[in-house]
């Protein structure tokens, strides 16, 4: 049974309140008084009811609010991490197209350099290797990692601790016996 109360705070707001259906003999047993076992009595009670009734809608409410937040936050997070992953994929291919008259070899480093025509070119030299008679403008130092990706000499130190950490827990799982399953009844079968 619903019955529709205005909150006394809230005149304007109203919460339907439900009530339990009343039986005269509940699960077989007959009370001694079905009346007395459901009446709501004081009108106050159905308003301490509809109150509640409401903040717990207001808490669900606050609790979904919080919870879609983080929700959006991770959302920005991996947009922004999908741009990143799509510049550096940008910047990789970029690289991969300048020119180059060696074959280029993962874990080394090469330079960048723009000719007066237009033309970017990698070389195995440095600028400093060069001095003061380095033929083009420097463009940049980038390390050919393994995976084919370049890695910025700014970051390269910090990207080689990232890969020893990345080795070192690798080769620490390699040492682990490997994971034989619920079934596994040992070496004597």
């Amino acid at each position: 049974m619903d019955k529709i109360v205005s909150l006394p705070n809230q005149p304007d707001k109203t919460t339907t309140v439900s009530l339990v259906e009343s039986s005269s003999a509940p699960s077989g047993v007959e009370l001694v008084s079905a009346y007395q076992t459901t009446r709501v009595g004081d009108p106050t009670d159905l308003v301490a009811l509809a109150s509640q009734v409401q903040k717990g809608d207001d808490f669900i409410k606050a609790n979904a609010c919080n919870r879609l937040t983080v929700i959006a936050d991770q959302i920005r997070y991996l947009q922004e991490q999908a741009r990143k992953v799509l510049e550096e994929a940008k910047r990789d291919a970029d690289l991969h197209h300048a020119a180059c008259n060696i074959v280029k070899k993962p874990g080394n480093m090469y330079y960048l350099y723009l000719r007066p025509s237009g033309q970017k070119y990698f070389s195995i030299i440095s600028p400093k290797e060069w001095g003061s008679s380095c033929p083009h403008e420097f463009l940049g130092a980038y390390k050919l990692q393994h995976d084919m990706s370049w890695t910025p000499i700014e970051e390269v130190e910090k990207r080689d601790a990232e890969i020893a950490i990345m080795d070192k827990l690798l080769s620490q799982q390699t040492a682990l016996p490997p994971y034989a399953g619920p079934n596994f009844k040992g070496l004597s079968e």
